[in-house]
């Protein structure tokens, strides 16, 4: 089932956000804390209320949100405000970004792609393409591809790579692979040279 703007809007209203945990996940803590990646610019795309924004401008990045629902930007500039971080947030179609022109160091995307009709996810990796900075890093969570099965499509991990390539590596992959398994995964992408992916555009 996909959702308008205005249903989000409703099920942020009525509390009914299961995809909003208020938590940072532990994949994303790890990255900053333990591997200990040098602070910069990040997107986050599909940001919700701000949660994960709010964590990484407290440790330095300067961040940058993104969703179409209206509600939860409100909601997230609300947060960032009461938490006394810095924070730019946008109403917008993530696979329309050409208001924002400078690269990133790091996008992340906790749940957004899955949810969007798979005929603009080449506009989706366009955009992402042309955002991240060379050597920089693409984090993703989706719902792994199960046909028949409800909520979502998913995207499958040969679909996520040919989505990509050649304009990112996969460096790591959890969860996912086997049908009977995971019903979501854990992508890390790197960019590559930018020379050699002058070519990914969408027509």
């Amino acid at each position: 089932m996909r959702f308008s703007n205005w249903a989000f809007d409703l099920q942020y209203i009525l509390g009914r956000t299961p995809w909003d945990t208020q938590i940072t996940p532990p994949e994303v803590v790890q990255l900053i804390e333990e591997e200990s990646i040098p602070a910069g610019r990040v997107l986050d795309l599909g940001c919700g209320t701000g949660t994960n924004c709010i964590y990484l401008a407290h440790h330095g990045w300067q961040v940058v949100g993104v969703d179409f629902s209206a509600m939860a930007i409100r909601w997230a500039r609300r947060k960032a405000r009461q938490a006394g971080v810095d924070g730019a947030f946008y109403r917008a179609d993530v696979t329309n970004l050409a208001f924002l022109e400078e690269m990133f160091d790091f996008v992340l995307d906790i749940g957004c792609l899955h949810s969007i009709p798979t005929e603009r996810w080449d506009r989706y990796a366009a955009e992402v393409t042309r955002l991240v900075r060379p050597a920089g890093l693409y984090m993703l969570y989706a719902f792994v591809h199960r046909p028949g099965q409800p909520g979502p499509r998913g995207v499958s991990p040969a679909e996520l790579r040919d989505l990509f390539a050649p304009a990112f590596v996969v460096e790591r992959q959890e969860g996912g692979d086997d049908p009977t398994g995971p019903s979501a995964a854990w992508y890390w992408l790197r960019r590559a040279d930018s020379n050699r992916t002058a070519n990914h555009r969408v027509e």
